[in-house]
């Protein structure tokens, strides 16, 4: 059975759930007006997913399809633990006309750092459903919180969570966020699985203000074997950009990844220096960067979202890396993401080795993260 086949066995037997118009609601007066439905489009089956999910091939992409799904239940191990065993403590006390038990799901899918937007149009559905009949039980509740979640994971990311390549020529990457996140690690970890592949890969140590930053960089590229282009400490980083663009092409590699700086505390300068990078990249490649990619702590929750919005304030972020998924009770940031955001997650850390970087998959991301409550569903 295929990994969305368990997910759509969780939901059979169940009655398919049919729009209901305004009319109806009218005439059956079993809705109440200060009730709406949700904003956007009701639940859909889960099975529909696998079709969202199509998009251009990654080089990134594992051949072991098993090993990569065993990889997201084990990286999730912590955020699904936390879910399951508090959504079970309170569907136990669940009654379908209860507003106490909304706010407390409400209460706890903040926690979970789901987002409110997100948590709303959760809790909203869950509501709906309950006023038209849909649910009546734990099991009728249960069901339609993971559905929402799940088809929500896949609204987050419908087309746009494969990574841009350039399949004429150099690649080049851009990598953005705060330091401690783990950017060079994730670029390191990128560089790896490329060169795995038989790909060339050169890397720009553009992070030149942290003590540490470019020595860091080229422990890393002799360890996976790439190629690494800097300057002195303090050195400016758009120079550091170009000489890496020379350098990737006179080398013919195929890949360049650029590390920059990570100073939030010097918003306004970091800023201008990551749109100075920008420009020279333009210049050498006009349709580079193919990609800038925030990269982001997903251990520290709400506060990875901020630092989402800032920096997509001020510069084009084309998607996000999660590090630390492995580390997290809360995986539920990336709906907060997707819902607030708009900004797809690309990529996600779900180990320390090296080859614990994978490409954004909506489906094993959500089976790995509702796994025991879509065993206990079906």
């Amino acid at each position: 059975m295929g990994l969305f086949d368990k997910i759509k066995s969780a939901f059979t037997g169940t009655e398919k759930k049919k729009d209901v118009q305004k009319d109806d609601i009218v005439e059956t007066d079993k809705v109440s007006k200060e009730t709406p439905a949700p904003e956007d489009k009701k639940v859909e089956n889960v099975a529909e997913l696998s079709d969202k999910s199509t998009a251009e091939d990654t080089t990134l992409e594992p051949n072991n399809d098993k090993e990569e799904t065993e990889q997201y239940e084990k990286g999730l191990k912590k955020s699904r633990v936390s879910f399951t065993r508090r959504l079970n403590e309170l569907l136990a006390n669940f009654r379908y006309e209860d507003e106490e038990f909304f706010e407390e799901l409400e209460d706890l899918l903040i926690e979970s750092d789901v987002g409110f937007e997100a948590t709303m149009h959760i809790a909203d559905t869950l509501r709906y459903e309950s006023k038209v009949q849909n649910v009546k039980s734990m099991k009728d509740a249960e069901r339609v919180i993971v559905q929402t979640m799940v088809d929500m994971y896949g609204e987050t990311n419908p087309d746009h969570h494969y990574f841009n390549e350039n399949k004429d020529g150099l690649t080049v990457v851009l990598f953005v966020g705060v330091n401690g996140v783990g950017k060079t690690t994730t670029i390191a970890k990128m560089a790896h699985e490329y060169i795995e592949n038989g790909q060339k890969v050169v890397m720009a140590a553009g992070d030149t203000f942290r003590a540490g930053a470019i020595e860091q960089l080229h422990v890393w590229g002799d360890r996976v074997g790439a190629e690494v282009v800097s300057t002195k400490q303090g050195g400016d980083p758009a120079a550091v950009v170009y000489d890496g663009i020379e350098t990737a092409k006179s080398s013919g590699a195929d890949l360049l990844l650029i590390d920059t700086a990570g100073r939030l505390q010097n918003k306004k300068n970091l800023m201008n220096e990551l749109e100075k990078m920008k420009r020279v990249i333009s210049r050498e490649i006009p349709d580079a960067p193919h990609e800038t990619l925030l990269v982001l702590d997903a251990t520290t929750g709400q506060n990875a979202l901020n630092q989402a919005k800032i920096f997509k304030e001020t510069t084009n972020v084309s998607g996000i890396v999660l590090t630390k998924m492995d580390g997290t009770a809360k995986g539920g940031i990336v709906l907060a993401i997707g819902k607030e955001l708009g900004i797809p997650v690309k990529f996600v850390g779900l180990g320390e080795t090296m080859n614990d970087l994978h490409p954004f998959d909506t489906e094993k991301f959500a089976y790995g993260l509702f796994k025991e409550l879509i065993e206990q569903t079906a």
